[in-house]
């Protein structure tokens, strides 16, 4: 697949989310129940996320199969106060080196040795961290493949 790479900036953009480490056979079960506590919880709030879904991936560049740091959580419009393992944070402003991978999830490493490559060639350096946002949901519509925005922060 030929993945078309672009440098974008953002803005900071409050989130709440949870993190933990596990392992990668773990991550469905992990995003399931996270995504619906804070889901469960902006309706509390009375609110509502804004924009879809991600993920952080904290040691993507060393990624361990068995011990994934990731951290899975919704932007929101403004800080949140926190409850129990939900977190309120931010992800800082700056820019991001971005893709987009249409297919199977398991099927995104291609994605980001493209992320990879382009970011080395116009020669800036990753953070370390690395965003997925998952842009549609196929269990609502099988007919339709998972579409999944990957972000490196750039130093």
């Amino acid at each position: 697949m030929n993945y078309e790479c672009k440098i974008m900036e953002m803005k900071e953009q409050p989130v709440l989310t949870v993190r933990t480490t596990t392992a990668v056979e773990n991550l469905p079960a992990f995003f399931g129940e996270v995504y619906g506590s804070i889901m469960r919880y902006l309706e509390e709030l009375g609110e509502q996320p804004v924009g879809m879904p991600f993920a952080a991936y904290y040691n993507y560049c060393n990624m361990d199969m068995k011990a994934l740091d990731v951290e899975a959580g919704f932007p929101v419009a403004r800080k949140l106060p926190e409850k129990e393992k939900i977190q309120s944070g931010k992800i800082a402003a700056g820019k991001f080196a971005i893709t987009l991978h249409v297919g199977a999830y398991d099927a995104v490493g291609p994605a980001y040795d493209a992320l990879a490559d382009f970011v080395k060639q116009k020669g800036f350096e990753p953070t370390g961290v690395a965003y997925e946002y998952y842009l549609n949901d196929p269990s609502e519509n099988p007919s339709v493949e998972p579409e999944t925005e990957i972000r490196f922060p750039l130093k």
